[in-house]
């Protein structure tokens, strides 16, 4: 039931939260604690100076969009890519306020925190329809062939959305780029550490193909 509603949701829900396609939208999707914050974060501090959000190892700890405006990047040839940087919450087909208990949190704390994450992941379906182009920030230690991540990239796919794939946390002993590029050959796939920035550089090259 609550994986075909937010499959549902993917396939039919539209929405415009942008009233004029002025400039590209670059979103970053992905389940939650996947690294997309801390990603943001090194975009924003690399090319604009500042973080954009705070991170966290709590699940779900990004519940509202978030976007930076007119971030511009340069590649080694000197060419510039500008666009808004929309962070999103974690999608996931199942939020249960005792993931919160497990936390720390008390009783009400959790579930309002499941409420409010539950909204996130509604809204950055939303979004979705909105985005030129798309980042799924993978966690690389993790098993990929998830239902979300099948989900994510399925109607991904279904709306002709260019992705590249960040495959998160390669400085981890546990992190195999290889898997996530079986699971998903169609798309292009760069291995980094958004935390300590590794292979970064690569990501921007690779930005410059792949965003239109």
């Amino acid at each position: 039931m609550v994986k075909n509603f937010f499959k549902n949701l993917f396939s039919k829900l539209k929405f415009n939260p942008f009233a004029k396609k002025n400039h590209v939208k670059l979103g970053l999707y992905g389940p939650p604690n996947g690294g997309k914050s801390t990603l943001a974060n090194r975009i924003c501090l690399d090319w604009l100076g500042e973080e954009m959000s705070s991170v966290s190892h709590i699940a779900h700890e990004t519940r509202e969009i978030k976007i930076k405006e007119q971030v511009s990047i340069k590649n080694k040839k000197g060419r510039e890519l500008t666009f808004s940087l929309v962070d999103t919450p974690g999608i996931a087909t199942k939020i249960d306020y005792e993931d919160f208990l497990r936390k720390g949190m008390n009783k009400k704390e959790a579930k309002d925190r499941a409420k409010e994450a539950t909204k996130g992941v509604i809204d950055s379906i939303k979004w979705l329809d909105n985005m030129d182009s798309v980042v799924v920030v993978l966690d690389a230690t993790r098993d990929p062939y998830s239902q979300v991540n099948i989900t994510i990239m399925g109607n991904l796919q279904a709306r002709n959305i260019p992705v590249l794939i960040a495959a998160n946390k390669v400085d981890l002993k546990k992190s195999s780029i290889d898997v996530i590029k079986a699971a998903f050959p169609q798309y292009e796939v760069v291995g980094i550490s958004a935390k300590y920035g590794k292979n970064i550089e690569d990501f921007y090259e690779t930005l410059f193909k792949v965003v239109k």
